[in-house]
């Protein structure tokens, strides 16, 4: 009788363990890696070359930024400008606006077919001075500036060539900016998006903004006048872009528009977090309660970009996505965060 009862304990005490390990897996494989701007922090940002290592290297989604050229095509930038990513000053130095930059939607697609693509850089003093030292050298290798057809048909035919789903996750760039000068972005990423079969929030893609406007119109407006319902993600720099987020009901409301928020990675947990004291914000938890995705950005491990209150990349990754409990990470290193996650 002992012998069966100690047999019967051992078998639940087995079976809670397999349940925890279950779940501790289950909670795990939720969490997901975005390449933000693809491999960034190995290959210049938003060229193909970039999104191909960060689909090899394990990421659960690539994300493009999108923006518009002159005669209505949509190209993967990250700025509404040119100049910071691309030799647009030496092969079209007529071009440039009153404030000195040189703008996407001044140009055709064919026209920015012609300039090449670099690791980001500023202007100092007359030189160009690339924004991360340790990174892909300026000038090196070729690159160019895709369009967003050209970049969702790489990831979806190396899904098909390598039997996987690597999701998508494109974000309207400077919306106000685009319908200032006549021209609905928003409209035409969601056309382009279910013309490549994006149509439900089953479909693995989430499509995100800064502007809870432009974010309300296309949950309003734009998803019931072409037929599909998509993931959508209220992208948030800090507490003064919508204060109204962080009063008691506010991601209540957001979430009557919003499937996920996408805030920078100090508002989840403190800049003022030392080692010894982590301070994690309530951030996550009502956004969860909400019923809505966390997903931070943008975590980085160049020289100075790791914060102090953690004690490595990993550590900062530990930090966010199991005490603060973030559902993913955007990050220019998709390998690291991948080998993390597996070695948890």
């Amino acid at each position: 009788m002992h012998s069966s009862r100690f047999s019967s304990n051992v078998a639940k005490a087995i079976g809670v363990l397999l349940m925890t390990a279950t779940l501790s897996t289950q909670a795990q494989s939720q969490k997901v890696v975005i390449a933000h701007r693809g491999a960034s922090g190995y290959l210049p940002e938003h060229t193909l070359q970039a999104k191909a290592m960060a689909f090899a290297m394990g990421a659960d989604y690539i994300e493009q930024d999108v923006v518009m050229t002159s005669d209505d095509q949509l190209i993967v930038l990250h700025d509404i400008t040119l100049d910071r990513t691309t030799d647009v000053a030496e092969r079209f130095p007529d071009r440039i606006r009153d404030d000195g930059r040189y703008y996407a939607i001044d140009f055709t697609l064919a026209e920015i077919r012609l300039l090449r693509a670099s690791e980001g850089f500023e202007i100092e003093n007359g030189e160009k001075m690339q924004g991360y030292a340790n990174r892909f050298p300026m000038g090196q290798s070729t690159f160019s500036v895709p369009t967003l057809a050209e970049e969702i048909e790489l990831i979806q035919g190396m899904n098909k060539s390598m039997g996987k789903n690597v999701g998508i996750y494109p974000e309207i760039k400077g919306p106000e900016f685009h319908r200032e000068a006549g021209k609905d972005i928003s409209t035409a990423v969601v056309r382009m998006l279910k013309s490549y079969g994006y149509t439900s929030k089953q479909d693995k893609m989430f499509l995100q903004t800064f502007s809870f406007e432009e974010l309300k119109i296309i949950h309003d407006e734009i998803f019931p006048a072409e037929g599909v319902d998509l993931n959508l993600v209220q992208l948030i720099g800090g507490e003064s872009s919508y204060p109204w987020i962080f009063e008691e009901d506010g991601m209540e409301r957001l979430s009557a528009y919003a499937d996920g928020v996408g805030p920078e990675k100090g508002l989840v947990v403190s800049r003022d977090s030392k080692k010894t004291n982590i301070l994690v914000s309530d951030f996550v938890a009502r956004a969860h309660a909400a019923g809505m995705q966390v997903h931070p950005y943008t975590y980085r491990l160049d020289p100075g970009q790791v914060p102090t209150y953690a004690d490595s990349y990993e550590d900062l990754l530990d930090i966010h996505l199991f005490r603060a409990d973030i559902d993913g990470v955007f990050t220019d290193f998709p390998d690291r965060a991948v080998d993390f996650l597996r070695n948890k």
